[in-house]
């Protein structure tokens, strides 16, 4: 599947960069993709991030960013295109912002599957927070811009509250839920060793300026010092594409402050440090415009988090069960008294910390990243059906209804010969066995292991007829004697079904079984199909000698194997 990404992209510090990063790893890690970025473009000097094709094709407020990005996807005919999106991403000026988001209807219509990763809804922001005169002009600009999203083939959303706007509001159903993910390949869990030792630390990350302003939380440090010598208040983050300057003033006016500490761009390797040596993550925001990355990045270490008191914070919260502490927004008293009363309860930091780790174990980027995927699929999938049924019912007087549906269908066809969907676990480490070693049948046949009794004593399989006919007693203690003697639990139970299954089907004479046995045997393989003692084991040959599989059938002494019926 050949997907193209549409995303601000590092080093760039527009919004979503690290995020569109993250879904670009995931999508790099699958063999079956291929993966091209279509980012913002940045100053010749910089380095791009190793191991991404990055085609720089659009600029931020640049009127003509969406005739580059048809040009570019023209050129390189995606199977689909993915944006991710804010309603501000090609644009502070709002004419090019709406121009901008003009592109994924261009892209559907030019005939690409397109598919909108939404990350907020103007229905939902507060405009007056980013310095809007014209609040209507501003509203009504974004419904317009809204339903041009919604022709997408289909748009993600990240919080709950949206898709329902979506579907009551503008009455679409092809609008899909999904989890935000950790910006982190794997969790990791809360080192509480560094934490408080000696020195609290409180984290203040993100992109500074609208809405998120520091003004309320340095006041509320100047509080807690009062009653918490022994803390620190680390600024992390940068300005907001809006606010140029905006963390610069502020560390001036800050400057004779030696418990202020601002730490400006965090580079990806330096997160795992920032967050497992702070006590507590704040987010101190006047108001919110949808999931926070903040608060899935605080989570992916175990951090607990105070935040404003604001309706998607608390819709973020209850529907993937983060442990937030709420306080009221704007207030900076109660904030103080939020951050000093967490602090000096670290039994309630270890519970939210370790509740925020257990959350983030179900959404990591690897599994957001597959869902998507599998969707990508399924739609391009279901579309080449769609096309197949259709020249179905041509009639037969109708030439060359064969390479009129191949050329119909080129683009839908071209990959869905094979999945593009990993089953490899999302750590990367090879999958456990099964019972008695076998393989997990992913696509591959490990093998077939022996069973083990109580005292790790294993059978062994053989192809010849000395290893499938022992006698019906063994003289190794234990054996005969069930669940008693030491026997594995989960054997002895299956065994158990295997015999009452065997008891309530006989149906076949000892004549029956002994014809069965001579059509199986041949000159490829040995049979295995006659009664034995516990403990014996037989193998059968696939037709060609060069798999093996073996199956046991038998309890107490009167096991018996028959690894052609059995199977199925």
């Amino acid at each position: 599947m050949k997907i193209c990404l549409v995303t601000t992209f590092p080093p760039s510090t527009g919004g979503l960069s690290e995020y569109g990063f993250h879904l670009a790893q995931e999508l790099q890690h699958n063999p079956f993709l291929s993966l091209t970025v279509l980012a913002d473009k940045l100053p010749s000097d910089h380095a791009e991030p190793e191991g991404f094709s990055v085609l720089r094709c659009w600029s931020f407020d640049d009127p003509s960013s969406v005739f580059r990005l048809m040009r570019a996807l023209h050129r390189l005919k995606p199977d689909v295109v993915w944006f991710n999106l804010l309603f501000s991403t090609f644009g502070r000026s709002p004419v090019v912002a709406f121009t901008g988001l003009m592109t994924p209807l261009l892209a559907r219509l030019s005939g690409r599957y397109t598919h909108v990763t939404l990350h907020h809804l103007m229905d939902t922001v507060e405009l007056k927070d980013i310095g809007v005169r014209h609040e209507w002009l501003y509203r009504l600009a974004g419904a317009v811009a809204t339903r041009m999203l919604l022709l997408s083939n289909s748009v993600s959303v990240l919080m709950p509250g949206y898709r329902k706007i979506l579907n009551d509001k503008y009455g679409r159903d092809n609008v899909h839920l999904r989890a935000h993910g950790i910006l982190a390949r794997r969790p990791e869990f809360p080192d509480f060793s560094r934490r408080g030792n000696p020195v609290h630390h409180i984290l203040a990350f993100g992109k500074w300026g609208t809405y998120k302003r520091l003004e309320l939380m340095i006041e509320a440090f100047e509080l807690i010092t009062a009653k918490l010598p022994a803390t620190k208040l680390v600024i992390a983050g940068g300005d907001h594409p809006q606010a140029a300057g905006y963390t610069e003033s502020v560390r001036q006016k800050c400057a004779g402050n030696p418990k202020i500490e601002f730490r400006g761009y965090v580079p990806e390797d330096e997160l795992p440090d920032l967050f497992q040596s702070s006590s507590v993550a704040v987010m101190p925001y006047s108001s919110s415009t949808g999931s926070s990355g903040v608060a899935h990045l605080a989570c992916a270490f175990g951090v607990p988090i105070v935040s404003s008191d604001l309706p998607d914070f608390r819709q973020m919260a209850q529907g993937e069960e983060l442990a937030i502490e709420f306080c009221p927004t704007g207030n900076a008293v109660a904030l103080a008294d939020c951050l000093v009363h967490l602090l000096q309860a670290p039994e309630k930091q270890r519970a939210m910390a370790a509740q925020n780790f257990s959350a983030v174990l179900r959404m990591t980027m690897p599994t957001v990243v597959q869902k998507y995927v599998r969707h990508f699929e399924l739609q391009q999938r279901t579309q080449a059906l769609r096309y197949v049924s259709r020249f179905r019912r041509l009639p037969s007087w109708v030439p060359s209804k064969a390479r009129l549906l191949r050329f119909m269908t080129r683009n839908s066809l071209s990959w869905t010969r094979r999945s593009a969907i990993l089953h490899a676990p999302w750590n990367g480490q090879q999958d456990f066995p099964l019972l008695q070693s076998n393989g997990n049948g992913r696509g591959h046949l490990n093998g077939s292991g022996s069973a083990v009794d109580g005292d790790r004593i294993a059978g062994t399989a053989a192809a010849g007829p000395s290893s499938a006919t022992r006698g019906g007693t063994d003289d190794h203690h234990g054996q005969g004697t069930g669940s008693e003697s030491g026997q594995d639990p989960l054997a002895q139970s299956l065994a158990d079904k295997r015999k009452s299954k065997r008891e309530t089907k006989q149906v076949s004479t000892e004549n029956e079984v002994e014809s069965i046995r001579g059509a199986i045997q041949g000159p490829h393989g040995s049979g295995g199909n006659g009664k034995n003692g516990l403990g014996g084991t037989a193998a059968r040959g696939n037709g060609g000698g060069s798999e093996r599989t073996s199956q046991v059938r038998g309890h107490a002494g009167t096991s018996q194997t028959d690894g052609s019926i059995e199977g199925a």
